[in-house]
């Protein structure tokens, strides 16, 4: 199997670009434009395998793209190049809007037509696979999950570029016959994460000494899902999933953002005692809430249970231990990155957002 993925240098597209070249008979063809956020040091224990290849190239190129699709001949794509982090999004949603919306009708297109050039047999085997985020549905109240059913009320620039995304994805299987699926899943977290989110942030602050900027009453919910349980859910669902069919990925992990922070304490409080003050106050900074701050999101992953046979195989106890001990290793991986890319500083800083 021959499988293209976009955006294979971020976070979650290096876990799968991991994954996928670790199975017998797969081959790969990483295509990212190396944003900011994309490294391709993530890629090292992959890189010289010959199963494994990179081109560097943004997908809003349709003629550069249509080139890498008529050479590499994929039978599938797992499309995840996006601009991902919301404060990102409030600073300047254009970018947003740019390759979320755009780069994906772009990829799209080339899809299409490269699809529309295949054999019956060819066609039988493709598979587009659009990987998308919780996000897209809102805020949660006290209660309930959000299933693959729940209407669409996106409430940030970065959620509404998904969102739109999302139905392009769908009106492309609809109107053309192309054969997509869409997952979406939770919050992921684990090694090799750009530290401008929360988890790597929280770890990389308390290690230097600083305190962790938490927004609000820190009470905002969000599922957390390791992300090499991702990766081995989306390979599931690329593999098993029904086209046309609509996924979400849950970690079954529900915790607020303070006791995110507090579960990185602890961790640290264990492995090094030294880095951390003995209360765990003096380690908060309440800081004013993000504009538009969705309240809780949870995933009900039952789908993926039923239909496809998946379950998270980490609990967050264990994966954000592993999480913390990964950062405390690998020192020459995240220093660079604060030295020269982000210091740590708050983004999405402005004022009279909706509430």
């Amino acid at each position: 199997m021959k499988i293209i993925v976009t955006g294979g240098a971020g976070f979650i597209g290096s876990a799968v670009c991991r994954s996928v070249a670790g199975v017998k008979g797969y081959k790969v063809l990483n295509i990212d434009k190396l944003t900011y956020a994309a490294d391709v040091r993530s890629l090292s224990s992959i890189s010289q395998q010959p199963n494994y290849h990179f081109a560097k190239q943004d997908i809003c190129n349709k003629a550069a793209i249509k080139q890498l699709f008529a050479e590499f001949k994929p039978d599938a794509v797992m499309h995840l190049a996006a601009e991902s982090h919301v404060d990102r999004s409030i600073d300047g949603p254009a970018e947003f809007v740019q390759t979320n919306i755009v780069g994906t009708f772009t990829l799209l297109e080339v899809a299409r037509d490269y699809f529309e050039s295949l054999s019956s047999e060819q066609k039988g085997r493709f598979r587009f696979h659009h990987i998308s985020t919780d996000e897209v549905y809102g805020s949660l109240g006290e209660e309930g999950l959000f299933t693959e059913e729940t209407p669409y009320a996106p409430r940030s620039p970065y959620s509404a570029s998904k969102a739109g995304s999302d139905h392009l994805v769908s009106a492309w299987g609809h109107t053309y016959g192309l054969p997509v699926i869409i997952s979406n899943c939770s919050n992921n977290y684990g090694p090799f994460q750009f530290p401008e989110k929360l988890i790597p942030l929280a770890i990389l602050n308390m290690l230097h000494g600083r305190k962790v900027p938490v927004y609000g009453d820190g009470l905002n919910i969000r599922d957390w899902l390791y992300v090499e349980d991702h990766a081995s859910a989306l390979i599931t669902i690329l593999t098993k999933g029904k086209i046309g069919a609509k996924y979400n990925v849950g970690g079954n992990s529900e915790r607020t953002n303070l006791g995110v922070v507090r579960s990185i304490f602890d961790v640290l409080c264990d492995l090094r005692p030294e880095t951390v003050p003995r209360d765990f106050d003096d380690v908060i900074d309440p800081v004013a809430d993000r504009p538009g701050h969705d309240r809780r999101y949870a995933i009900d992953p039952t789908k993926m249970r039923d239909e496809l046979g998946w379950q998270p195989t980490h609990s967050f106890e264990d994966g954000i231990r592993q999480t913390v001990q990964w950062y405390l290793d690998n020192r020459d991986w995240w220093m660079p990155i604060l030295k020269n890319k982000y210091s740590g500083e708050r983004l999405g800083q402005l004022t009279g957002g909706a509430a």
